[in-house]
Parts: C-alpha cells; sequence; structure tokens
C-alpha cells in the first residue's frame, strides 16, 4: 500500500492486522474441513451436500486471498502453518456427526461453523464501525465477507 492508502488509515492497525489474521486462519480451516466434508458426505441426498460444501469451500479460500492482501497491504505478515492456524483461530473445528451419512448433522455443523464465522466479521465490523471512515477499505472487505457469511448459512439451512 502506497503512502497516502496508509496516511488514510486511523485506527489500531495492530489490532486491526490481529483481527484480520485471526480471521485469516478461520477462512483456512474451514476450507479444509468443507473439503473434507464434499469428499466425505455419502448417502441419498449426499451430492446435493457435496456440491454446495464443494462451492462454499472455495468461497472461503478467497476470502482467505482478500484477508491476505490486506493484512499484507497494512504491514503485517500471514501466519504459516497448520499448528499456527489453528492456535490462531476463532473456529477451531466443525462439529460434524461420527456418521457421514448423516447429513441432517453435517448440514447442523456447517451452519454453527458460518455461525462462528458471522460472530468473526460482526466484530470486526464493530471494532471498524465507529471509525468506518478511517479504514474504509478494509470496512467494505469485511462486510462483503460477512454477507456472503450470512448466505452461506442460510444456503446450508435451506437443505435442512
Amino acid at each position: 500500500m502506497g503512502k497516502k492508502g496508509r496516511e488514510i488509515v486511523e485506527v489500531d492497525v495492530e489490532k486491526l492486522v490481529e483481527l484480520l489474521q485471526k480471521a485469516y486462519a478461520d477462512e483456512w480451516i474451514a476450507y479444509y474441513a468443507y473439503k473434507w466434508a464434499a469428499d466425505m458426505a455419502h448417502g441419498m441426498g449426499s451430492p446435493h451436500v457435496a456440491e454446495l460444501a464443494d462451492k462454499i469451500a472455495a468461497e472461503e479460500e478467497e476470502h482467505a486471498d482478500e484477508l491476505a492482501e490486506r493484512i499484507l497491504e497494512l504491514g503485517g505478515d500471514l501466519p504459516y502453518g497448520i499448528e499456527t492456524l489453528y492456535d490462531l483461530a476463532n473456529c477451531k473445528t466443525v462439529n460434524y456427526p461420527k456418521d457421514m451419512s448423516d447429513l441432517k448433522g453435517i448440514l447442523e455443523g456447517l451452519v454453527e461453523a458460518e455461525g462462528c464465522a458471522i460472530d468473526v466479521y460482526n466484530k470486526i465490523v464493530k471494532f471498524l464501525g465507529p471509525c468506518y471512515d478511517k479504514d474504509i477499505k478494509t470496512f467494505h472487505l469485511i462486510e462483503h465477507i460477512l454477507a456472503e457469511e450470512i448466505g452461506h448459512e442460510e444456503a446450508f439451512e435451506n437443505l435442512l
């Protein structure tokens, strides 16, 4: 990010980067968990669940890329390593049923995971909210991701 771009960011950048790094970790965990569910789901109706989980996994990866770009623009570093991602994450796992033919249980786990993501992004919006005009770029990014997470939750709920 250029000089003027950095100049207009008037928030606690260190705290913001920390929040974004934690969200970045969440997105990679969600990506893995959703791809895993898409591969493991089986039984009647599983192709619909697998297709949706795979589609949303791709969107979670896109969120991670968007967050990475902003973290780097703000002068932060990207967390590296599975253990580091897990340690940083707000949403550490998806609670899947033992039997992956239990599609209702899978969907309930995915709805719960999206609820956690919604909470994370809502927290960041509230952090930025009082100073919306102090970092408009990050605010719009988080607003965009939050809207998609809300849509993901609804998509999984609709299959229930």
